[in-house]
């Protein structure tokens, strides 16, 4: 028995790292028109680009891809939720209004001011350069295509296959022809290469007007880019605040700790909402410089000064060591912790949407 068990597990970490290998070695072939690379940045050095790659301002030693995949200890994951979706949520909401749906993964739709914002939209079955191999989706999104209200800005964090979909893009942009893509700079090159239009590159802390009343700034977070093995961090990664009548809602994208939850508190005041990552976070030694923790999350809504924060990056697509509802789990247990001293954090169900109260002291106009 102990054989067989062996056996298994040095073959399923066999496949593990050839996802790996072939998806680096995969990802990059004819995206952009150059072989093991997207497109990247040309531009002037600032404190955050050097030239040819943009930097995190917080550097943090990551360690070996490598060693993690011959060393991984995942955690269990189904193989298949067969879940029901959620109810299709309102077309709009009005003035001052702000409410929050979880699809799935990175996937949120925001809703604000007359706005809908989705934020990073995969509806794929994988995450992954192809078809038939990568991290496969356990369940299905929590919100049918279908059913998506006319979508007016979507905002993508960075360009890993998990957060900039392009097949996922190109069936938004077919519905919603007017649809606007913000993105960090450098990724525009690669989305046009794919049929996507109005797209908008978007360097850290620039600001965007969405319409009269609403503004999208560009905030700085810790993570890292590539699509091929030759264009790592070519592309600038980011995460999004948005500002208007319903207060500030704050979208973290990928990333890890750092002073920037503390900068966006600083500019823009405290938080009504803020999404925020908690999953793929083991083993902590590797993915801690680019990924939080769910006890990092807590700390990052304390110091955004949230309201209310809600959970995402978690129980869809296996990528991490943490096993399905570790994320979820040590996010509960840590908040428990707390006691009376704990934030406010909604664990939304897969296509749960929620009309966010107004800060308090503060009125909808």
């Amino acid at each position: 028995m102990k054989t067989v068990s062996l056996a298994r597990r040095l073959l399923r970490r066999g496949l593990a790292f050839l996802s790996v290998v072939l998806g680096l070695a995969l990802g990059g072939v004819g995206i952009g028109g150059c072989i093991f690379s997207a497109p990247t940045w040309k531009g002037p050095p600032s404190d955050h680009f050097d030239g040819e790659r943009f930097v995190n301002l917080e550097p943090r030693e990551r360690g070996s891809v490598l060693k993690w995949q011959l060393t991984k200890e995942p955690g269990p994951w189904s193989d298949w939720h067969e879940e029901l979706p959620g109810p299709p949520p309102p077309e709009r909401v009005g003035p001052g209004d702000l409410r929050v749906t979880l699809i799935n993964h990175a996937t949120v739709l925001l809703q604000l001011d007359g706005l809908n914002i989705l934020t990073d939209p995969i509806y794929s079955e994988r995450c992954s350069p192809v078809s038939f191999i990568g991290p496969r989706r356990v369940r299905p999104p929590g919100i049918r295509f279908e059913e998506l209200p006319p979508i007016d800005v979507v905002v993508l964090s960075h360009n890993h296959y998990d957060h900039m979909d392009v097949p996922t893009l190109r069936r938004l942009q077919e519905k919603f022809p007017d649809l606007r893509v913000f993105a960090g700079l450098g990724n525009r090159a690669f989305l046009e290469s794919k049929g996507l239009r109005h797209v908008t590159e978007v360097d850290w802390w620039q600001e965007f007007p969405l319409s009269p009343e609403v503004t999208l700034v560009s905030a700085r977070t810790q993570h890292f880019s590539n699509r091929g093995l030759l264009d790592r961090d070519g592309t600038l990664w980011t995460g999004y605040v948005f500002r208007g009548p319903h207060g500030t809602t704050y979208f973290a994208g990928d990333t890890g700790w750092g002073r920037q939850f503390a900068e966006a508190r600083e500019r823009f005041g405290p938080m009504r909402l803020a999404v925020l990552p908690i999953g793929a976070y083991k083993p902590e030694r590797f993915m801690s410089p680019v990924h939080v923790s769910p006890r990092e999350a807590i700390q990052a809504s304390v110091v955004l000064g949230a309201r209310y924060s809600v959970p995402m990056h978690y129980g869809t697509f296996p990528l991490g060591d943490d096993g399905e509802t570790e994320a979820v789990e040590e996010l509960k247990r840590a908040l428990a912790e707390r006691g009376q001293q704990a934030p406010e954090w909604w664990v939304l169900g897969f296509g749960e949407g929620r009309n966010v109260p107004p800060m308090e002291g503060a009125s909808n106009p």
